[in-house]
């Protein structure tokens, strides 16, 4: 939390402090970046003080004056400087103008305190659309934007105003902004899909033409397959994508082995991906894949995570179960053949889900999972996502965390499937004490599971290529099992 200042050749003693955060700030330290004009010449130094998960303070540093606080919001992402304006992704409203839009404030506005609002908006989303980054060339600003979840790209240029040009990209993949030249308009993105591997592209953001770099190559058969979107209707009428990816030839007869993955948290948007993982020890068997877009996450903007925060929890599991519902209304899969799988804070969803509405899924995947709600924030990384669960020490919020602790809320009698917990002894981010306590207690209550610890990889449980592959090897063989006939 203790910024210091080094020049080139100095030893680690001469280093001078300019700038100091707080012991108890509970968040990710500090966050220093360089701003740079479109010449590669110094601006200033921006310091982002992390508070929690979603909140900062915004400093500059001028030259060797003392730092300034920027008049911007806690909730805010900064991309960079573009011709004298700093760069924002809102994440909450500010001055008249709603979260989820991009602004491009003066910097000298915020630094003296009277930064225009509205007048400073560079991209308003609709409200079926959310932001997913950003990127500054030299005479624009590139903004990946999703629609319902479908990849969008367009570039603005300022004069008299932010004028937008559309760079078309294909529906049903998803787009990645990898990096900008500030020195001409060119920039990279990379492009995925359910059934297409990951290929870069290099585009310029003033013609708006694109060419292809490099693809990796095709690890499973996707040309047996076919990708859907769906919207199924929650319990308080919501509406929530969902993507299928299913056999061709499906028979809508309930009959097809469904795996639908879910996350719904920290504002992270759920956009197709190629999981090699799923085509070959799933897809190319004749299981279909479900990605499901439920509240939680950024799909819509700061709005659709904000949804499901804290006390509003459940809107996640509804979504998500809204979705099951959805499969089964439409023959996709039945509950014989259906199963959920999520990780790390999926691990809550899956474990509620089971506890909810056992009767809905006859195979549970729980990996690297935080399930503990009421101890959560004295586990590891935990304090600092107090921000999107809420404090369980302050008895008005473990009122309501504690109907989304599922290691509480076991109790004998319930009908669950037999679930499979998985989890890392190196998990540093999410502690492998959360699935040890909820096989434990399932063992106690005399309730069937399956539980496995590797003792290395750490929380993505992807440092080592041949563990990894065993992993999803144990995963997929469960699924297979409980799933398929």
């Amino acid at each position: 939390y203790i910024l210091k200042r080094l020049n080139r050749g100095q030893s680690l003693d001469q280093a001078t402090e300019v700038f100091r955060g707080s012991a108890g700030d509970v968040g990710y330290g500090l966050g220093p970046r360089a701003l740079h004009d479109k010449d590669g010449k110094l601006v200033a130094v921006l310091i982002a003080r992390t508070l929690d998960t979603f909140r900062s303070e915004h400093w500059l540093l001028l030259g060797t004056g003392a730092p300034v606080k920027l008049d911007l919001p806690a909730k805010a992402g900064v991309h960079g400087l573009f011709e004298g304006r700093l760069i924002v992704t809102l994440n909450e409203d500010w001055k008249g103008v709603p979260g989820g839009v991009v602004v491009a404030p003066n910097l000298a506005d915020l630094v003296s305190g009277h930064a225009a609002g509205p007048s400073a908006v560079l991209f308003r989303p609709s409200p079926r659309q959310g932001v997913n980054g950003v990127e500054i060339t030299r005479s624009r600003v590139v903004v990946n934007y999703i629609e319902d979840v479908k990849a969008r790209l367009a570039s603005f240029r300022y004069q008299d105003g932010w004028k937008p040009s559309p760079i078309k990209t294909p529906d049903n993949l998803a787009v990645d902004l990898v990096s900008s030249h500030r020195e001409n308009d060119e920039f990279f993105y990379r492009t995925e899909s359910f059934l297409l591997p990951p290929t870069l592209m290099l585009a310029n953001a003033a013609t708006g033409k694109a060419k292809t770099v490099k693809s990796l190559p095709a690890l499973f058969d996707g040309s047996k397959d076919v990708v859907e979107q769906h919207f199924a209707t929650s319990k308080d009428g919501t509406k929530v994508p969902y993507f299928l990816v299913r056999p061709k030839g499906m028979k809508y007869d309930g009959t097809t082995p469904t795996v639908m993955f879910g996350y719904g948290g920290f504002l992270i948007s759920e956009t197709p991906s190629y999981r090699p993982e799923v085509g070959k020890l799933w897809l190319e068997r004749g299981g279909a894949y479900v990605l499901a877009n439920i509240r939680g996450g950024g799909e819509y903007g700061p709005k659709w995570h904000e949804a499901a925060l804290r006390e509003h929890r459940q809107r996640a599991f509804d979504d998500f179960d809204a979705i099951a519902l959805d499969l089964f209304k439409r023959k996709v899969t039945s509950p014989r053949h259906f199963g959920i799988y999520a990780r790390s804070n999926g691990g809550v969803l899956t474990t509620v889900s089971m506890t909810q509405h056992p009767d809905h899924f006859n195979a549970v995947v729980v990996e690297s999972p935080l399930i503990d709600m009421l101890r959560y924030n004295k586990l590891s990384a935990g304090a600092s996502w107090m921000a999107e669960y809420g404090d369980p020490d302050k008895p008005e919020d473990r009122a309501f965390i504690v109907k989304y602790s599922a290691y509480t809320i076991l109790k004998p009698g319930m009908k669950l499937p037999e679930p499979y917990i998985t989890t890392n002894t190196e998990d540093d981010r999410v502690h492998p004490g959360h699935p040890r306590k909820f096989a434990a207690e399932l063992k106690a209550l005399g309730y069937p599971y399956l539980y496995y610890e590797n003792t290395f990889g750490g929380h993505a449980n992807d440092a080592d290529p041949e563990l990894n592959a065993r992993r999803w090897a144990r995963h997929y063989v469960y699924l297979s099992q409980k799933l398929m006939d």
